[in-house]
């Protein structure tokens, strides 16, 4: 019998129910959980690095609405008796995605988040015979959810949510946002960049600045959107990002994850193989695997034992970054390119807060868009090494999957 593996599933509680094989990073609730104070915690990453399985996680755990003690039974965070006690589906919890938010025009996108938001709001739907809920607040409720809402409505409307579901419940909201930046970059490519960002910030600011009735709230993206005020006013905010991060082993796999996933599959054979393609992506001080490629390459040795490495993660992102600047790169990006592909590192300036509308205004935007969205890697050295400068980073493709999707790209 061969391990369950869930390659495209990142519903924690459909893993789990199923008896789905799943690599425990429950431990991410106690590092979360440390600074009660943080008030908005931003996760950086790039995709197919289970940002969605965790945010699944966290909602599972804290939603007021479920019982999940059998879901989290033997994981890391059942050991932490006082801390499950105390958060443990006690709070109601939002969990919104903008995975979807897309399109060719900001009028087909905006209808996207539109019933983003009203599916949203059709889960919440008790509030409706809440006591506690005035009727203008009901009313609201009932027109976002038809999908009535106007243009106001959609800017306040998780603002609205945090405060009727605190009310309806008489404690302050859990809110969890996924793929927060999805949209601005969607905008961005087809040209509505300053009508999305406009919505946009107005659902955060609304939602997160001096909330009374808001816990806390965790956002993940692939891209820290500061400098365009996105989260204007946020008190106690942090972020977490691959070079700075209190949470780098929980977003990939480590070396002991990959290690007990090989030997719970019997395939301990395939351990230097995987690292080749797989390895190499370094998050604050920890050695991560990209768990999409792992969880697939495990999916098609199970069915076939000579299954050779593929490029699973080239198949799920956009390269025509790269093909965008190399189509008008200059003689410093293509032979810096040429380092890289031929087993080099390159020093290189790195900017974390980036702007979607000037992605390609520099060529230090080139290579922190790549370091960012994860063509490219740190390298880690020791403090002789080290460039002079904490703004600049030494930089080289990860591995051998990583490197075909440069040669193909470049060459072709």
């Amino acid at each position: 019998m061969g391990l369950n593996i869930p390659v495209g599933i990142s519903d924690f509680e459909k893993i789990r129910s199923n008896g789905y094989y799943y690599v425990d990073k429950s431990g991410m609730l106690t590092e979360l959980l440390k600074t009660e104070s943080t008030e908005v915690t931003l996760i950086t990453r790039p995709r197919r690095f289970g940002k969605t399985l965790g945010m699944s996680m966290l909602s599972s755990f804290f939603d007021i609405r479920k019982d999940s003690r059998a879901l989290f039974d033997e994981l890391e965070i059942t050991s932490h008796t006082v801390l499950c006690d105390k958060w443990m589906n006690q709070y109601p919890t939002i969990f919104l995605s903008l995975k979807d938010v897309d399109g060719l025009t900001f009028s087909s996108a905006y209808e996207m988040l539109s019933a983003t938001v009203s599916d949203l709001y059709k889960e919440h739907l008790y509030l409706l015979d809440s006591e506690r809920v005035n009727s203008y607040d009901k009313e609201l409720i009932r027109r976002i959810a038809a999908g009535d809402a106007t243009v106001t409505d959609i800017k306040k409307s998780v603002a609205l949510l945090i405060r009727t579901m605190s009310v309806h419940y008489g404690k302050p909201v859990v809110f969890l946002l996924d793929e927060y930046d999805v949209p601005a970059a969607k905008a961005s490519s087809h040209g509505y960049y300053a009508n999305m960002l406009e919505v946009i910030r107005a659902m955060l600011s609304t939602a997160l600045k001096d909330n009374r009735y808001l816990q806390f709230s965790v956002i993940t993206g692939c891209l820290k959107i500061a400098k365009e005020s996105i989260f204007t006013g946020t008190n106690h905010f942090v972020s977490d990002t691959m070079s700075s991060s209190g949470f780098n082993e929980y977003f990939g796999f480590t070396e002991d994850d990959v290690r007990k996933l090989l030997q719970d599959a019997g395939m301990e054979s395939r351990a230097e193989m995987m690292k080749a393609w797989y390895d190499g992506y370094h998050f604050g001080n920890v050695n991560v695997y990209c768990p999409w490629d792992v969880m697939n390459y495990l999916r098609d040795l199970q069915r076939d034992p000579a299954a050779k490495p593929a490029g699973y993660w080239k198949n799920t992102s956009d390269n025509a970054v790269i093909r965008s600047f190399i189509d008008h790169a200059g003689a410093s990006i293509t032979g810096k390119l040429e380092t890289l592909m031929a087993g080099g590192c390159i020093v290189q300036r790195i900017e974390e807060e980036l702007t979607y509308d000037y992605l390609h205004s520099s060529e230090d935007n080139f290579w922190s868009i790549l370091y960012l969205t994860g063509y490219l890697t740190s390298v880690r050295t020791d403090a002789s090494e080290k460039p002079a400068s904490e703004e600049f980073s030494t930089l080289t493709i990860p591995n051998t999957e990583i490197r075909e999707i440069f040669e193909t790209t470049v060459k072709t």
